[in-house]
């Protein structure tokens, strides 16, 4: 119940969105968009659960599952598909209202085999992970077994932390399919692998000589290649998380940003562009791991249909809690530092541990 009526609609709406349903069943209602990339102005707005629209008695799955996205329908065709801002073009049928729309959310699984759904929660720095730790292992174990894509969104802090060798010892055991990064991790991974040192630094923390000009010196290096996997093929990129990639065919995605230098070759710098890419890169993945970077793990999880399930790695208890958000049945977060974790989680993937 509610004290008006705008407030029991209000109710009704995130009800609905949450899976519940009216009985009574009615055909959704549509209104033509009034020009290119604008929505008409009561437009229904899409999570990333399953969602069906219903004309004629009968229903019509939209796809893909995405959220904050409008409802483009072709009648004539039986179709209806989630569509961005970008995407709409005048005249084009988009859903209104929320008659005729029916949701139908992840199911929470009834046992406690399935470890994304027993977690279910941000894990916190000062509790235990290494049972967790060995649980993702598992999952990942049966992934890759089972033939399913990987997808590793990784950050700066990857290679600062020296993280790097524990990547690519997954890289190298098969357990990375696609890897999304920015255009800075590219370039600290490409000068830790030509100089050894991250933004001027080497792994002892200690400033290099000459050192903050390094990243720039990696970013023309790789420029002067024609690209990271030129780089590879020439020998003159011989180590580090993209040369493994390169070596093991795993699908690089960069994308840029307001502050980057270069950019190195292959980043895509239109962001509509980049949108419409990692949408494409992450349409057939089923379990992502986003590694301390929070903007691009926003911009991923924002992606993800609701069934891909999703871990998240931050020293920052905030970070985690927004990457997860989107994910609520399908999600672990862990509060730590990213090199402990992949030390911990490539020595459970793996046969030898690194030695320095």
């Amino acid at each position: 119940s509610a004290e008006t009526g705008e407030a029991l609609d209000a109710l009704v709406l995130r009800l609905r969105q949450q899976g519940a349903e009216v009985v009574e069943r009615a055909n959704a209602q549509v209104a033509a968009a009034p020009a290119n990339g604008v929505f008409p102005s009561d437009f229904y707005v899409t999570t990333n659960q399953q969602t069906f629209v219903r004309f004629d008695g009968k229903e019509i799955e939209v796809r893909p599952a995405m959220i904050n996205s409008a409802i483009a329908v072709d009648r004539k065709k039986g179709t209806a598909r989630a569509v961005k801002f970008f995407d709409v073009n005048k005249g084009d049928e988009i859903v209104v209202g929320h008659q005729g729309v029916r949701v139908v959310p992840v199911q929470r699984a009834t046992t406690h085999t399935d470890l994304f759904q027993f977690i279910n929660t941000t894990v916190d720095a000062d509790e235990p992970k290494s049972a967790i730790i060995r649980g993702i292992g598992d999952e990942l174990r049966r992934a890759r077994a089972g033939g399913r894509k990987i997808a590793i969104v990784a950050g700066p802090a990857i290679v600062r932390t020296g993280a790097s060798k524990h990547l690519v010892r997954l890289i190298e055991a098969g357990y990375v399919n696609r890897l999304f990064a920015g255009n800075l991790f590219a370039a600290y991974d490409v000068e830790r692998a030509l100089f050894g040192t991250s933004l001027g630094m080497n792994p002892d923390l200690a400033f290099a000589r000459g050192g903050h000009e390094n990243h720039l010196r990696a970013i023309n290096t790789i420029r002067e290649a024609s690209g990271i996997s030129a780089a590879v093929q020439q020998k003159i990129l011989t180590g580090g998380i993209l040369h493994a990639c390169v070596r093991h065919e795993v699908d690089i995605v960069l994308t840029g940003g307001i502050r980057d230098e270069g950019p190195i070759p292959s980043v895509t710098t239109d962001v509509i562009e980049a949108q419409k890419v990692m949408r494409r890169k992450l349409a057939d993945v089923s379990y992502v791991m986003l590694l301390a970077t929070l903007q691009h793990s926003l911009a991923v999880a924002s992606m993800l249909a609701p069934d891909v399930k999703t871990v998240c790695v931050d020293i920052d208890p905030p970070a985690v809690e927004r990457a997860i958000e989107h994910q609520p049945l399908q999600s672990i977060g862990l509060v730590t530092d990213v090199e402990p974790f992949l030390r911990e989680l490539a020595d459970c993937l793996t046969d030898s541990s690194v030695r320095d």
